[in-house]
């Protein structure tokens, strides 16, 4: 806007001036010196004529110099009626200029916005999405009582609109419109409770804002949709983050029981040590029950633990306050690394920090122990960051580290800032009076600063030696004696104040220097500070009574000075001493007692820390760092006794599962009836025949082979349909999504591999189960090498198999036992075959040939890809030195066709055996199943140990809790899994693909970022970056800018 900028030199004639819209006013003022402040009827003309133009490039112009004008807080009102004639301009620069112009004006000039309120609301039909959003949230900012109806009317309207920009601004302008018209409320809550349920990152923060400022109270409305904020939590923009942040801990606050309560516990166990066994056993158990952590509760805490990395430091604020409120005790030390970190910010981020900090260090210090040293002042900081890193430094002091402060400390009363060397000074002070083993070097120390040359320093020391003085004054003679010598010296008030108390309150530990003392002050009593006036007043009085005979005469004087003193203060002091002290017939009953008055023992005073009281505000809030609540501030409430009905926060999930389930079977059960019973059979013997099939990764072999047969052996199945409908009546009644997904795809297996696999059933079932074991560490080992053959490799060996298994189909079920893995390993296997190979796309139709026409070309196929990242489902430190981690390795699961595999690695991190760890308590949604390892005998110090688990998700990603539990403790554990481990990929063609699509009734939508640099967007690095974040596999695509993946 340089170009826009007034001329205040206006040589040629304004035409600086005319190019802003502003006429040359040469003309009134010779000099120019007031052209600028002219009433020039005609100064805007050309802005107008501009406007009015047919061009836009004008028009655009022109309204870059009104907002120009608007900046530099020109009056502008006077083009209203020429710049809302654009608002319909199809040109949406000029849009949103003539938006931010009327957003200006609009509450001033009320009757002309008025004009333009059709036009808005034509534009909320407007098919461009920002123009929708900019008219709705300029409609907003009109702050006109009278359109309040409409405005409510184009709230409601966006809420449900497509676009979720657009939803983002409904929930913006829900505020607008409560500040405006508070009566709209109940109105307002229907829409909040409609936008809380937007599955997009887009609009949850926006509507969670609206919550906290509209209807903060009604929790109700969290509670079916609490589970999906604390997912989509890493995904929504920081200051949405933030908010929800807040809102979620005042939740946790309200529905949970509090965890703290558990350390309680274990300090009142160690005190009742003799209590007999049944009553500690007792306790135990109770504890245990009561201080469960519930898997929201849980969810929340980790959902929010990656935000600790945030780059916002508003966002890394607010985890660590939630940790701080909600987590356990033991968990709470992660905040403090992330905390530290911030330190490295601008010092405005640095002072709310610290002032964090500074709270949070008074209850419990161990956690930023270990960051002492970034808490040390740099001679750069500010006086403010400086105060408030000596706070933090005095609240970490303890006794091992008190010498390494004490010699920083002794830094930094040298400093050329007076009010941080004086905050030093009682840093020391406090630190003597919390840690008695350096007590007498603090007082030392101060004693010598007493020599100081700023006043200031000495000052400060006086006060500060006078209360450590107070906790131990019988051993401290000679200080005092040192101090009276100084009273010549120091001006400053508070610590002559302070010496004057001082000796009078040891007036009898020192006889011969009090009275010379008063007898000094009594000469300067008129020049005093009225401070100092009154301690003199008390040390006369205190002599008086200890010592009359020297300072009677001396007490006198000074009373006769006080009783006409400026000061009423001093007159009424001394009007009550002397009725006290004096005994005359008007005495009353107290001047008996005026020495014990007088002289009584005082308590030595506590050095607290400023921060101390605040911990009842929520940390990083605005009244937190004021120390005084705000407007708008939302206690926190305390933990409840009992945790309310955690199933308010289920989502009928499964429900909804059941009802698209049918009507997805209902087209396919005319093409073939006996759909249903062959799939249920595949179902029941699963159990003995995915057994060898999941931990090699060669089903695909299986299956494919099957497909080639299936036209041969449909006499077989048919003989064996009345065991497979018998069967079916077993099966659970929990029918889910993933079930119905697997069995329509798995028509291409041959139902003479059915036949055989019901016959075998019997006799490899028995065996599964006690073989599992041994299976598990072959697993991994045949894992990861399959894992390493490309994907050409592994469909010419399936081929092989088809061959092989095609000659002699007898002994199949014999070669696929669990002990036989050799046919699996790509080492044993013969892949050098005379067959040529062949290309991807080629070998994907050449598979999906079927000559049945009963059978489907569908057929499962081996993971593209097993990720190797783990998760960690317990952390050393919670679990006592017993670690554990688990991933998904993508195989078929050897417990069901319903489960997911997970391996789970256990590591002894101690120094001793771990004996009997095994699966506990579990705590698993309705329909959910868990098959668990075999307990572990023991676990040597640093050794580990891999078990495989089955779970069934139900096809979602509720959270699997339960307890991982050794001979001494349980731990709770949880297990998520990403929407893309529940998948089984299959291989079909591009053809098939198109059709299968086209028979979809009904699906659910779930989506992932893939981030590749523009040069390496290939075909290959798309499919690795898919098949990374999702078990799917590939369809031959026809066309380069298309890519299909089937599940």
């Amino acid at each position: 806007m340089s170009s826009n900028s007034f001329s205040y030199n206006e040589q040629s004639g304004g035409g600086e001036a005319t190019e802003l819209g502003q006429e040359a006013t040469s003309t009134i003022s010779p000099s120019g010196a007031f052209g600028l402040f002219s009433s020039d009827l005609k100064k805007n003309e050309d802005l107008k004529q501009m406007l009015e133009s047919n061009k836009d490039s004008a028009k655009l112009d022109a309204m870059k110099r009104i907002v120009g004008m608007i900046a530099k807080g020109k009056n502008a009102s006077e083009l209203f009626p020429a710049v809302v004639k654009n608002v319909a301009s199809k040109n949406i620069e000029i849009k949103k200029l003539v938006y931010v112009y009327l957003v200006r004006y609009a509450e001033e000039q009320q009757d002309l916005a008025l004009l333009s309120i059709s036009t808005f609301q034509r534009a909320l039909k407007d098919p461009n999405q920002l123009i929708r959003a900019s008219a709705l949230r300029v409609l907003s900012s009109i702050r006109v009582p009278i359109i309040v109806p409409i405005m409510m009317l184009a709230i409601k309207e966006a809420s449900a609109d497509l676009s979720p920009y657009v939803r983002k601004n409904a929930a913006h302008a829900i505020q607008k419109l409560y500040s405006l018209d508070p009566e709209q409320k109940e109105m307002l809550i229907e829409v909040i409770e409609k936008l809380l349920k937007d599955k997009s990152t887009l609009v949850a923060g926006s509507v969670v804002m609206a919550f906290e400022e509209v209807c903060p109270d009604r929790i109700d409305l969290i509670h079916k949709n609490y589970r999906k904020l604390c997912n989509l939590l890493v995904d929504v923009e920081e200051w949405g983050q933030v908010v929800i942040i807040h809102m979620l801990t005042r939740y946790a606050r309200t529905q949970f029981v509090s965890p703290w309560k558990e350390g309680d516990e274990l300090e009142d166990n160690e005190k009742n040590f003799y209590e007999s066994d049944d009553d500690q056993k007792e306790k135990t158990d109770k504890r245990k029950k009561l201080y469960t952590m519930d898997p929201d509760h849980r969810l929340l805490i980790r959902n929010t633990k990656p935000l600790l990395q945030s780059r916002n430091a508003a966002v890394v604020m607010a985890v660590a306050q939630l940790y701080w409120h909600i987590s356990p005790k033991s968990e709470a030390g992660i905040i403090s690394k992330s905390l530290v970190r911030l330190l490295r910010s601008n010092r405005e981020v640095q002072y709310i920090v610290l002032q964090n900090i500074a709270t949070m260090s008074i209850q419990r210090k161990g956690i930023f122990e270990p960051y002492l040293k970034s808490f040390y002042v740099r001679s750069t900081d500010p006086t403010m960051i400086k105060t408030l890193k000596l706070e933090i430094l005095t609240n970490l002091a303890n006794e091992a580290n008190i010498s390494t402060l004490l010699r920083e400390f002794q830094t930094y009363v040298k400093s050329q800032d007076k009010q941080f060397a004086a905050a030093t000074i009682q840093t020391i002070g406090r630190c003597a009076t919390n840690i008695l083993e350096v007590t007498d070097t603090c007082l030392n120390g101060l004693v010598c600063l007493l020599s100081n040359r700023d006043e200031i320093v000495v000052a400060e020391s006086v006060v500060v030696i006078k209360k450590l003085l107070q906790m131990q004054p019988a051993q401290h003679g000679e200080i005092i004696k040192h101090m009276a010598k100084l009273l010549d010296s120091i001006t400053v008030p508070v610590a002559r104040a302070s010496i004057l108390w001082l000796i009078g309150e040891n007036c009898e530990r020192v006889p011969k220097i009090a009275p010379d003392v008063l007898r000094k002050m009594a000469k300067s009593f008129t020049s005093e500070d009225d401070l100092v006036k009154l301690q003199i007043l008390n040390l006369g009085a205190k002599l008086y009574l200890t010592n009359s005979k020297q300072t009677k005469l001396l007490t006198q004087y000074i009373l006769n000075l006080g009783k006409y003193d400026q000061n009423y203060d001093i007159r009424d002091r001394t009007r009550f001493i002397r009725q006290l002290i004096v005994p005359n017939e008007k005495s009353g009953a107290l001047s008996k007692y005026a020495k014990k008055i007088f002289l009584a023992q005082k308590p030595a005073p506590l050095l607290e820390s400023p921060f101390k009281d605040r911990d009842h505000f929520q940390l990083g809030t605005l009244s937190h760092t004021l120390n005084i609540k705000a407007t708008g501030y939302l206690e926190l409430s305390n933990w409840p006794e009992v945790a309310p009905d955690p199933s308010v926060r289920n989502v009928e999930v499964m429900e909804l599962a059941k009802e698209w389930t049918p009507a997805g079977k209902a087209k396919q059960e005319n093409s073939a009836k006996k759909f249903y019973s062959e799939s249920e059979e595949e179902e029941d013997s699963s159990d003995s025949s995915s057994d060898s099939e999941s931990e090699s990764g060669s089903e695909s072999g299986e299956q494919g082979e099957s497909g080639e047969e299936g036209d041969s052996n449909e006499d077989s199945s048919e003989d064996s349909s009345s065991e497979q409908d018998s069967e079916s009546g077993r099966e659970s009644g929990l029918e889910n999504k993933r079930t119905a997904k697997r069995n329509s795809k798995a028509k291409g297996k041959s139902d003479s591999e059915d036949g055989e696999k019901e016959n075998e059933k019997s006799k490899t079932s028995d065996s599964s189960n006690a073989e599992s074991s041994s299976i598990e560490d072959s697993s991994s080992d045949s894992e990861s090498e399959s894992e390493s053959e490309s994907e050409s490799e592994s469909r010419r060996v399936t081929k092989e198999k088809e061959k092989k298994t095609k000659q002699d189909r007898t002994p199949l079920t014999k070669d696929v036992s669990l002990l036989d893995l050799d046919d699996f390993n790509p080492v044993s296997t013969p892949v050098a075959l005379p067959t040529p190979a062949l290309s991807p796309s080629l070998m994907a139709d050449l598979e999906g040939l079927n000559l049945s026409t009963s059978s489907s070309v569908i057929s499962v196929s081996t993971p593209a890809f097993v990720p190797t990242k783990t998760h960690v489902l317990l952390h050393r430190m919670s679990g006592k030195g017993l670690a554990a981690h688990y991933f998904f390795p993508r195989q078929p699961c050897i417990f069901g066709d319903k489960m997911v595999s997970i391996q789970i690695t256990l590591n002894n991190t101690t120094d001793r055996k771990i004996e009997n760890i095994h699966i506990g308590e579990k705590k698993l949604p309705i329909g959910m199943k868990m098959h668990v390892f075999n307990p572990i005998d023991s676990l040597e110090p640093e050794g580990s140990i891999t078990v495989s688990m089955g779970i069934d998700f139900c096809d979602s990603t509720q959270t699997a809790s339960f307890q991982l539990c050794t001979k001494d403790d349980c731990f709770s554990v949880n297990i998520q899994p990403p929407v893309g481990e529940l998948l089984l990929p299959v291989a079909m063609s591009e053809k098939d693909f198109k059709k299968e699509q086209g028979m979809l009734t009904g699906m659910n939508e779930t989506s992932a970022v893939i981030i590749a640099a523009p040069q390496n967007f290939t075909p290959s690095v798309i499919f690795q970056k898919v098949v990374n974040v999702a078990n799917v596999g590939a369809v031959p695509s026809g066309q380069d800018n298309i890519h299909r993946y089937e599940e």
